[in-house]
């Protein structure tokens, strides 16, 4: 248990920070589940226009500091390559 105010207050940090990040992940993965779907649907419009929305809010992650770098360019790339491949 934290005895020093500086500990309690890192603690009330962490926990409001941590569901703030959540909500980034969640956002990130939902916009990600989007392409997946299109891309299952075999829409190749629909997985392109969703891919442009998918790029910058993987790059936010990456600004924020909930997804690595390396995550989002593994991310970025994969996507590209599934929705370069429906044809």
């Amino acid at each position: 248990m934290a005895n020093t105010p500086q500990a309690k207050k890192r603690i009330r940090r962490n926990e409001r920070r941590a569901e703030v990040n959540g909500n980034r992940v969640g956002r990130i993965r939902t916009f990600v589940k989007k392409v997946e779907a299109a891309l299952a649907a075999g829409d190749k419009a629909g997985a392109a226009t969703a891919l442009q929305a998918a790029q910058p809010e993987i790059a936010r992650g990456v600004a924020k500091g909930v997804l690595h770098k390396n995550t989002a360019a593994r991310k970025f790339s994969r996507l590209t390559k599934r929705v370069a491949g429906l044809a």
